[in-house]
């Protein structure tokens, strides 16, 4: 820290061995003689220097340290060269640290700076490992270009990382690849850690959504003892590892058609030690062979997993059936129709017995209005709609697939995040059990 003119900046101090510094520093501050905006420092003899206000201190205040505050303390003044800032006066974000850096860089470029250049600064990022991935939102002024590449080192020296990255929108291609360009550094992989679990990626070929982690969690949190889970959707492991590592599944079947994320998932169930209870299953899933086999199924897609309703079928237990968790994205506008979407038609004609089947559908449990009742006051109609409209369906393609009644009942509804002020991203608990046809 440098005053005006080059010189040092210099701070008046009294030291005291560190045993009396608590007290010390309770006595400044009830005077009001404490100087927050520095450091306590650690004198060379062991002894340490708390910084006060003013040009010095007087001396009824050290004869107050040394004979009341502190009884036989040393008690001297000494004067601090450049003293280290104290975690308040280093307390600004982030974000505005970044913004004094860069400004300061940028009009030591000879680049005059502006309200423009600032609102173009990231106000957000996601961090993983020593890696930053940028959103797109950011240094879209024509005038960065000029500043590249040093403008990414000094980003990337204000946030406290080493490598930097900007995200564009994700590709539709299917295996929803990420279009990101690498700005800093000579590779992508980052590694992010949630729940103990480690996701190691590579950014610039695969996705990592912060927004699932409250279902991630949910799903550590199951019991899944000498269960075996199919998830469909494997990705790099967001649900398959920790359905493994935590919910205790005995073998996981884990289905993904990136090849960048399933070299991820390789990875991934390595590091975390369970590799030899998962099986991958790489390609497209609707061409999956296994069947009958499955406890329990994932189908973590947005905005819809209705693509994987017939191989999530086939792949369940047909001698006790299981638990499909299945995720939807879901639109509640107001004033919007709610019946039952889409799929109404395609139901009625899956189903050989209609009014048989659907009686059935209720039976060992509950009635339609009890079954209302055992969701969360906080769920709206249209998410209770969609999740008997999939009830119903998925009822009509375990029969279609095994061939027999299935009875399928609503466990639970859970709002994983809002996309938007009416669209939601869901997941419904929904068991299946397979039955005898009623009369």
């Amino acid at each position: 820290m440098k005053r005006e003119g080059g010189k040092s900046a210099t701070v008046v101090a009294v030291v005291t061995e560190p045993r009396f510094a608590q007290r010390y520093r309770e006595y400044l501050e009830k005077q009001k003689l404490l100087n927050r905006q520095h450091r306590v420092e650690k004198m060379p003899d062991g002894t340490v220097a708390l910084p006060v206000l003013g040009e010095t201190l007087p001396e009824r205040h050290l004869r107050e340290l040394s004979s009341r505050v502190a009884p036989g303390s040393t008690c001297v003044l000494t004067q601090l060269r450049d003293p280290a800032p104290s975690k308040k006066a280093q307390g600004c974000s982030p974000a505005q640290r970044l913004c004094v850096e860069v400004s300061r860089w940028v009009e030591g470029q000879g680049i005059k700076w502006s309200s423009e250049l600032e609102a173009d600064l990231p106000r957000s990022w996601q961090r993983h490992g020593d890696l930053l991935l940028l959103s797109e939102d950011c240094f879209q002024n024509k005038q960065w270009k000029s500043l590249e590449p040093g403008l990414w080192e000094i980003v990337a020296s204000a946030l406290c990382v080493q490598r930097l990255a900007k995200r564009g929108r994700v590709s539709p291609d299917g295996t929803r690849t990420p279009t990101v360009t690498l700005l800093l550094g000579d590779h992508g992989w980052g590694e992010h850690v949630d729940n103990g679990i480690r996701y190691k990626f590579d950014v610039t070929q695969c996705m990592f959504s912060f927004g699932n982690i409250t279902e991630k969690l949910r799903v550590a949190s199951l019991s899944c003892a000498g269960e075996v889970v199919v998830d469909l959707y494997a990705g790099i492991g967001y649900f398959t590892l920790p359905f493994l590592v935590h919910a205790g599944a005995a073998f996981l079947h884990a289905c993904e058609w990136n090849p960048h994320a399933v070299a991820a998932l390789r990875n991934n169930l390595e590091i975390n030690g369970v590799a030899d209870r998962c099986q991958i299953h790489f390609g497209d899933n609707r061409k999956l062979k296994l069947s009958n086999i499955a406890d329990r199924v994932n189908l973590g897609l947005i905005p819809s997993s209705e693509e994987g309703w017939p191989i999530a079928c086939q792949v369940l237990r047909g001698d006790a059936g299981g638990i499909l968790h299945i995720h939807q994205n879901v639109e509640s506008f107001p004033g919007k129709n709610l019946q039952p979407p889409k799929s109404n038609k395609m139901e009625r004609e899956h189903w050989p017995y209609p009014q048989k089947i659907i009686t059935n559908l209720w039976e060992n449990g509950a009635t339609r209005d009890s079954k209302r009742k055992m969701l969360s006051p906080a769920t709206k109609p249209e998410w209770q709609s969609w999740a008997e409209s999939a009830e119903i369906r998925i009822a009509s393609l375990l029969q279609q697939v095994h061939g027999k009644p299935w009875r399928t009942r609503i466990l639970h509804i859970q709002p994983v995040k809002s996309y938007a002020p009416y669209v939601d991203h869901l997941v419904l608990d929904l068991e299946c059990r397979p039955c005898t046809l009623v009369g």
